[in-house]
């Protein structure tokens, strides 16, 4: 384990297309887990200039059954996706909430998955897909997050309050940032390199304006970073490429499940290349990463590491996982096998004992799709898988 180095995470606003589709395909989660806890959703989304289309598989009651859409769903459907695109901020002429073009090709779900995942008779609930998913943890933040990845989502998150709020009306919704940071001994202590780019309205679109927003976003650098990592000026970068008016959808298509690495770790773990976003907690990629973080971030709070990746691997129709792997990447002092016997007992890692844990069946899932699924406050019923309430059953598991 290397112990002194630079690395670098990236973070994207809730207004950059990729995050667009995800906000949106979660949006229809929700709208289908309030009518129906035991919903089946698989919903990708995808965004380009005035237009967003839905695509997808589905199931549930009082959505859609025996191959037909209960009364007023679409219309449910549709104004979910407004509502979205509007909350976000878009009213621009190439993006607007009202005026967009709208495609909904959502169908039922394949009876040959239905009869493999779900549950009868003496058959478990069997996992949604096949897979392999991680969860990580790291004692550089209060939240148990990678520092660079931290303060990439922290960057956003004040830009985007300050553009809600009128703070800041010259920023539009597209944005990303970059941080950089160098670690001594294990431990992040200085910025060498931050970058922004944001879109921005037409009346900053010169040197004045440019000059402006630089002040701006370097002000949000020093309210979001500890005191003294700011690096020298050189190192910063607001809008690199000049200018940034045309944005969002109508700048760049976007998909669902394009940020795998913004909504997890930063590039600082591993990732099993499923996305979260659109998939009901019967799909593993989604609720096993999840359960996978809620062990990894138990174990580090519990002084048992200072850093925890865990494997977790499933095949579809099957209840069980097929593996189970922690890595403490030699800041340990409990042996990984004794944490890979203790960790299913405390909670059973099937899809069903995962969700019933966690209470993942339920219209929570909006609020993950943008500045990241993992290192958020838990509150009630929302990011309960950041919870740290295995502590003391760990360490009495393990002793």
């Amino acid at each position: 384990m290397r112990q002194s180095f630079i690395f670098t995470s990236e973070s994207v606003s809730e207004g950059h297309p990729d995050k667009v589709a995800d906000q949106i395909s979660d949006a229809i989660v929700d709208l289908f887990l309030a009518k129906d806890p035991e919903a089946r959703v698989a919903c990708e989304t995808m965004t380009t200039t005035n237009k967003v289309v839905l695509a997808g598989e589905i199931r549930g009651r009082g959505i859609y059954e025996n191959d037909q859409w209960a009364p007023g769903v679409l219309d449910e459907i549709e104004a979910a996706v407004r509502a979205t695109v509007k909350r976000i901020g878009y009213e621009q002429s190439g993006f607007h909430w009202q005026t967009f073009d709208f495609s909904n090709n959502l169908h039922g779900q394949s009876a040959h998955i239905a009869m493999g995942v779900d549950e009868s008779g003496n058959k478990d609930e069997g996992a949604g897909d096949q897979g392999i998913m991680f969860g990580y943890a790291t004692d550089e933040t209060p939240g148990l997050m990678p520092a660079t990845l931290y303060y990439s989502h922290k960057i956003l998150e004040k830009m985007a309050a300050d553009r809600h709020a009128g703070i800041a009306p010259f920023l539009e919704p597209d944005a990303k940032s970059q941080v950089t940071l160098q670690y001594e001994n294990g431990v992040p202590v200085r910025a060498t390199a931050l970058v922004v780019s944001t879109q921005h309205s037409a009346d900053l679109s010169n040197e004045a304006g440019q000059a402006r927003l630089r002040d701006y976003v370097k002000g949000v650098f020093a309210e979001v970073l500890p005191e003294g990592w700011l690096p020298e000026e050189k190192a910063i970068y607001v809008n690199p490429t000049g200018l940034f008016e045309i944005g969002g959808p109508d700048g760049d298509a976007g998909l669902t499940g394009r940020k795998i690495i913004v909504d997890t770790y930063g590039g600082a773990a591993p990732h099993g290349g499923g996305a979260f976003s659109g998939k009901d907690p019967t799909k593993v990629d989604r609720s096993a990463a999840y359960v996978a973080r809620y062990l990894a971030k138990n174990v580090v709070a519990a002084g048992l590491a200072k850093r925890c990746t865990i494997q977790l691997s499933y095949a579809i129709g099957v209840a069980e996982p097929l593996s189970v792997y922690v890595d403490l990447h030699g800041t340990g002092n409990v042996e990984e096998s004794k944490l890979e016997a203790a960790l299913p007992k405390l909670v059973r890692l099937t899809p069903k004992g995962i969700r019933e844990h966690l209470k993942l069946n339920a219209p929570i899932y909006s609020k993950t799709a943008a500045y990241g699924h993992f290192g958020r406050d838990p509150e009630g019923d929302l990011f309960t898988w950041e919870k740290t309430d295995l502590v003391e059953q760990l360490k009495q598991a393990v002793a």
